[in-house]
Formats: C-alpha cells, structure tokens, sequence
C-alpha cells in the first residue's frame, strides 16, 4: 500500500492549491491503474488529512495502512512546471528513489505517467519483485487550458456542497468545450452531474441525462476510465434499475483501477441493496482500506449492518462516525436503526439532535416513523398532518409520505406513496428489498410486484427472517 501525501505548493500563491490538490489526485490515479495486482494506493479523502502535516513518516504509514509514502512538491509559472518527488519506506523512512522534473504545462499528464512507472519500479526493486505494469495514460494528452479547468473543477467537487458541485461542473464543462477529446473531464462531468442528481441540487431526470451522455462519451474516447464505468454504473443502478448491467460496470471499474475506493464503496452499496450482504460488507472493507479516514465509507458500512438487521453493530459503527463528525449526514440514519431495535426514546433523541441541521420535511417524517413504530399513534398521525400543511405550500417528495405511513403500518397509503415514488423514479425505490420499514408489507402481491418492476424480485425476506428473529412480515421496522 502506498500513499501519495499531498504535493506542497511552493508556488507562493494560495490560489495555486487546486493546481497541487488536482496532481496529488492525478498521482493516485495514475499510480494505482499501473500494477493493480501488486500495489494499493490510499484514496485522496485519507491523505488529505495529511496536507502540510509534520507528523513523522512512520506513524502516517501506521494511520494510513500504508508501507510506501510518496513526497513531493510542485511550482509553476504561466507555461512550465517544477515538480520534485521522493519516495520513502514508512518504517524506516529510507529514501528509494527521489527526482526533480522541469517540463512544459502541456507534458503534465505525460510527467505523471513517467512518475507513476518510476514509483512502481522503485517499489518493486524494494520488494524484490518484477511484474508486468500497465501505463496509465490513455489518448492525446488534453490541451493545457483544459487542463488546468480540470484540475479546478476536481478541486472543488471533493468538497461535496451543492455550490461546489455545480461549480465543479462548470468547470469540466469548460474543460470538454476547449478540448472535446479529453476524456477524464467527460467522466468527471459524469461524475458531478449524477452526484447533483444524488444530492438534489438540480432537476434529478435532467442531471441524470446530461451525466449518461457525458459518461457514454467519456468511454467512447477511452474505455479504460475507472471513473466513467463507475458513474455510468451509479445511472444504471439508480434510474434504470437494470442491476446486472450496472453490477458489469462496476466490477469493470474495478478490474480496470482496484485502488479506485469510490468503486468499491459504491459497488457495496449496490450489493447491499440487492441483499447479498456478507459481499458488500467485503467490498466496504476493501473500501475503507483504500480509504482509512474516510467517514461517508465507514458510515454507509454501518447502513449495510442496519439493512442486514445486525442493529447492534450498525448502532456502534454509526455512533463512531458522529462523535467524529457531528454534522455528516449519513449518520442520520441511526434514528431508524433505534426504532427499528425498539430503542425508541433513543431513537426521539437523536432526531431532536439532527433537527437543527434538517429540512422540515425530514423532521415530521422521522417523528411520524419512531412515533408510529413505538405504537404512539396519535402523535404519528400529528406529524403526518404536519407534512401534508407543508404539501399544500410546496411540492413533497413521495418517499417522505411513504416512509412516514410505514411507521404508522398503514398499508393503503404507503402502497399509494411509493407507487408515486416509482413514477418519480425516486431513490426510495432501491432500497425496497432491504428496507426494514417495508417489513409489513412483504407477501403482499401489490408490493411484492412493486419490488418485481424495480428488478429486485426474490425472496430476500426469507433470508432476512434467518438473520433476525425481530423481522416479522406483520411489523415494518426501519
């Protein structure tokens, strides 16, 4: 395992720190497609808990789980670029190989390559090990300018806010405009745009159609991008529910790039939606490994626990990830695993300590659900009521309506709520043959041919029953 800690900018400019930010990424990229059998390589989201760090080779090797850090640093001026880079054992920190490259802006994408083959062959030398390596980069190298668009945009779709998002596709949209062959930045356009859809920051079908044709077009100019099979994986999954044609894309992502850890993460979700839970478990862990620090990994590690009805590990998983992180999302999700463990005051709790940081909607359909399955009715039929006010003035996703009358066991209505969720190609309807919450309405011909048109028929609630003597086809738990 090796980790390419983040390049120093020595520049003297603060603004130039996409630019050194964007050749950390392109490092890890290049380096983990050349010898994917023999090396593994830490994902950016880990070892950029390690940007301008003082902390001594051995215990960053020791945080990280890696044997291998590559140093480096970068300047550059309006045409040309100074990069030097070192690598170290992390035990020892003996230096293996270390070099100074003074190239032109438009060899960049080159330099990287011919660092990434000098990393694998010093590496190798140091293991005593010779095998076959792969080059990394594919095509024409892009046009400077788009370039540099693309490493801007990079820089700011890893912060993942919604005007970073759309920002960063701004930017690769500039990118593919000055170079239309430059296929990375099609499949980082893909990329943006189907997280968009996934983050609700523009209309879902349309992000969705704008991310497949960026995505196809990435891949009709380099079939080999990790990324782009892993995004068009993701369009698949989602919205055309062809789960066998998304399953391809993803295990081809990984065959192409094993130390790409966003394929393995979201290959695990994908296995854990379709109730093949011990394999997505694998694949988490694979993940985590590639990506140690990463908590939106360890977090959805915990939602395969809670799905696969092993409440008390997903309750210690997601409660680690919120003392780490208070305001990460994900961790939301504990509300219903307490409810769905019977531990409803638990559950009351944490929704109170999410409110401040939710949408109302969010807030009366979590009350509406721990409510009901404690058998409070009234007060779920209050938060219901609430949300149906909150309808009258805006428009309300299905799903928040169908999960809310899950709580309350009312099988008319929610029935009636996701048939509108599937017309709304909602995401609710991925988690149908999982979900605690629909429990109740298994055995139900109406559901179960709901599950059917999803493309996720079979008979996961039999396996669900083994795994947990709490599942019962009469008692939605979520």
């Amino acid at each position: 395992m090796l980790a390419v800690l983040p390049f120093q900018n020595l520049t003297g400019d603060e603004g130039q720190e996409y630019f050194s930010d964007g050749l950390t990424e392109e490092m890890i990229t290049q380096v983990g497609s050349r010898d994917p059998a023999g090396l593994g390589v830490i994902a950016r989201a880990s070892v950029m808990h390690f940007k301008h760090t003082q902390e001594p080779p051995e215990r960053i090797g020791r945080e990280l789980g890696a044997q291998y850090l590559l140093l480096g640093s970068v300047r550059r001026d309006a045409s040309s670029v100074r990069v030097t880079a070192e690598l170290v054992r992390a035990r020892d920190h003996a230096r293996l190989w270390a070099h100074q490259y003074d190239r032109q802006l438009s060899g960049l994408l080159t330099l990287q390559d011919e660092i990434a083959r000098e990393i694998t062959d010093a590496i190798q030398s140091s293991l005593g090990t010779r095998a076959p390596s792969r080059s990394a980069a594919a095509g024409p190298a892009p046009a400077s300018d788009a370039y540099d668009l693309y490493l801007r945009g990079q820089y700011l779709l890893n912060k993942r806010t919604d005007d970073d998002i759309r920002s960063a596709a701004s930017f690769f949209e500039q990118a593919v405009q000055r170079d239309s062959g430059f296929a990375r930045a099609w499949a980082a356009l893909a990329q943006a745009e189907v997280l968009g859809a996934v983050y609700s920051i523009g209309p879902p079908q349309q992000l969705v159609a704008r991310a497949r044709s960026s995505a196809v077009q990435a891949l009709a100019l380099d079939p080999s991008l990790a990324e782009a099979h892993t995004a068009l994986a993701l369009i698949i999954q989602n919205h055309d529910w062809n789960w066998e044609e998304a399953e391809r894309h993803f295990r081809q992502a990984i065959a192409l790039n094993p130390s790409y850890a966003t394929a393995h993460h979201w290959y695990a979700e994908h296995l854990m939606w379709r109730g093949r839970f011990d394999e997505a478990l694998q694949e988490s862990e694979r993940a985590r490994l590639l990506d140690p620090l990463s908590l939106i990994i360890a977090a959805d590690n915990g939602a395969i626990l809670y799905f696969a009805r092993r409440y008390d590990q997903a309750i210690a998983r997601l409660r680690s990830v919120r003392a780490m992180d208070p305001t990460l999302s994900r961790a939301h999700l504990l509300i219903a695993v307490y409810a769905d463990h019977g531990m409803f005051d638990q559950a009351l709790a944490e929704e109170a300590r999410w409110q401040p940081q939710v949408a109302p909607p969010i807030h009366w359909s979590a009350l509406a659900y721990v409510y009901g399955r404690a058998g409070r009715t009234a007060e779920a039929r209050h938060a219901i009521q609430q949300l149906v006010r909150l309808s009258e003035r805006e428009p309300l996703q299905a799903r928040v309506f169908a999960w809310s009358y899950a709580g309350v066991r009312d099988t008319a209505q929610t029935l009636a709520w996701l048939e509108k969720a599937y017309a709304e190609r909602s995401g609710e309807m991925t988690t149908l043959k999982v979900s605690p919450a629909y429990d109740f309405l298994r055995g139900d011909p109406r559901f179960e041919r709901l599950v059917q048109r999803v493309g996720l028929g079979g008979k996961a609630e039999a396996a669900m029953r083994r795994r947990s003597p709490h599942v019962s086809t009469r008692g939605g738990q979520r």
